[in-house]
């Protein structure tokens, strides 16, 4: 099979989704300039760099109540910082529940019954049982194609690690199942972890 995206696909659902698979989630946490904190998954979600450490977020709609775009995006636009927190396969139901298209003034880690506590480098919650927590102060928000796509990047200025997660100096993922993204509706856990060494030549 092949298509042209501007020409449809032709199938019941999109395939683009399912074909760039598993994604990481980032599970974004803000807080808005009135105070409010949010808490909002992203499978457009990635780093991006070692030096300094960046990472990467998409969101791809908009809210009726933020202005072409999502409680995330508008936050971090009027504070300029923001969280990424790791999903295991622990929160997996916690995490669908924040994802929904909830008003601005509700609060996600309340609705999803998600303990927080405070960054340490950035005025912002984090999730407080997560396996890791990036804090990230804003660097660029890319306009992209399309309606309501936006690339927002963040330079990492502080980062927590569960220390149940830790194993001989290790961040160990076995220990905490990271949760992905597939298509449709379908996610995965890591499972099973195997090492392969570069070529040194």
């Amino acid at each position: 099979m092949f298509y042209r995206p501007e020409d449809g696909h032709g199938l019941p659902h999109n395939p683009f989704n399912a074909v760039v698979a598993p994604r990481p989630i980032g599970w974004i946490s803000t807080r808005g300039a009135d105070g409010a904190d949010n808490l909002a998954p992203y499978s457009f979600f990635n780093a991006v760099a070692y030096v300094p450490p960046q990472v990467m977020f998409a969101s791809t709609s908009a809210k009726p109540d933020r202005e072409g775009t999502k409680d995330s995006v508008a936050n971090i636009r009027d504070t300029g910082v923001f969280c990424v927190n790791i999903v295991g396969h622990d929160a997996r139901e916690a995490m669908n529940r924040s994802s929904g298209p909830w008003p601005r003034e509700v609060d996600e880690f309340a609705l999803a019954e998600v303990a927080r506590v405070e960054c340490e480098t950035i005025p912002c919650a984090r999730v407080a049982d997560a396996p890791a927590s990036l804090e990230c102060r804003l660097t660029e928000i890319v306009t992209l194609r399309g309606a309501a796509n936006f690339l927002v990047l963040g330079e990492v200025v502080g980062v927590h690690l569960r220390d149940d997660c830790l194993v001989d100096g290790r961040f160990d993922v076995t220990r905490f199942r990271p949760l992905a993204r597939l298509g449709y509706m379908d996610y995965t856990s890591v499972e099973s972890v195997f090492e392969m060494r570069r070529p040194t030549g």
